[in-house]
């Protein structure tokens, strides 16, 4: 069985022995450490005490280390390399503070939104990898929880208060149709009148794909899908093929294939996503999401 350590020797009193063996003096070495030479002297008197043997010796007002001293700052130098090596390994095994930040992301988000937040985060850290992990929002959600990433940026959950959540910004969800059909002339879409159209759609556990199923549930039928997606530029694809007409958010409209329209949706089939960058509180100080966080309120102020 190992020995028990005397509860007097502490991480803290063994900086302090180290800090009075380099400068040699008890005033430099509080100067040093920011505290008192009083603090200093009862730190390496309670080391004796812990040890149960004499470290030093008094030659008329100066304090001098012996030989078990310098032994013991030997052995100390070496636990605090050892111990901050640990603390350092556990905290990126946990995702803390580690020289990459794995972020999660919808689809649609790639084209402008990631890019930005990548490049602002450098600029805050720049020794920083990113990883990024393309998914639906319940996918997301999923891994957030799990640990696979660190943060996403995706649609904000409801009543999810083991998240922190920063909004970036909200977007209206649109009728998208191929260019030139019946729909082109219109300036807004009543659902109801398009219960014999064909639709596409993306797949369950997408933000868009949920708000696709209540907008018909308001229109008060069931819409012919007759393709689903994983992806939303495949959908807008397949929009543009004249495969069928859908629901799209207006933030894919810079990558909108030419032959697809967007038109706006009756005001009693409004919808609106709030898209934000989410992450466990539990890991609130995290030093990385701190910063990307800051980023995150960058870019909501500029879209303000």
């Amino acid at each position: 069985m190992t020995a028990r350590i005397d509860e007097e020797i502490t991480f803290r009193k063994l900086e302090i022995l180290l800090a009075f063996m380099e400068t040699g003096n008890l005033a430099r070495a509080a100067e040093q450490l920011g505290v008192s030479t009083a603090s200093v002297h009862r730190a390496l008197h309670s080391l004796e005490t812990g040890t149960r043997c004499t470290l030093f010796r008094m030659e008329g007002r100066n304090l001098l280390p012996n030989e078990a001293a310098r032994a013991l700052a030997e052995t100390a130098r070496e636990v605090l390399r050892t111990m901050a090596e640990g603390i350092r390994s556990t905290r990126e095994l946990a995702g803390y503070a580690a020289d990459s930040i794995r972020i999660g992301s919808l689809y649609s988000l790639t084209h402008q939104v990631v890019p930005a937040l990548v490049m602002g985060l450098k600029l805050r850290k720049s020794d920083i990898q990113t990883e990024l992990v393309l998914g639906s929002n319940a996918d997301l959600l999923r891994k957030l929880h799990d640990g696979a990433i660190d943060a996403s940026l995706m649609g904000q959950p409801e009543d999810a208060p083991e998240l922190e959540c920063q909004l970036l910004f909200e977007d209206d969800v649109f009728f998208a149709a191929p260019e030139g059909s019946r729909y082109a002339g219109q300036s807004e879409i009543d659902l109801s009148a398009c219960a014999d159209e064909r639709f596409v759609s993306l797949s369950d556990g997408f933000v868009t794909s949920s708000g696709f199923m209540e907008a018909f549930r308001i229109a008060r039928f069931t819409p012919n899908v007759v393709m689903k997606t994983g992806d939303i530029y495949s959908l807008m694809n397949l929009v543009g093929g004249g495969v069928g007409c859908t629901l799209l958010p207006g933030r894919v409209r810079s990558t909108l294939p030419k032959k697809v329209q967007l038109i706006p949706l009756q005001a009693r089939y409004f919808m609106r996503q709030r898209i934000s960058m989410c992450f466990l509180r539990t890991r609130e100080r995290d030093p990385n999401l701190l910063a990307l966080l800051a980023t995150c309120r960058g870019y909501r102020a500029r879209a303000d």
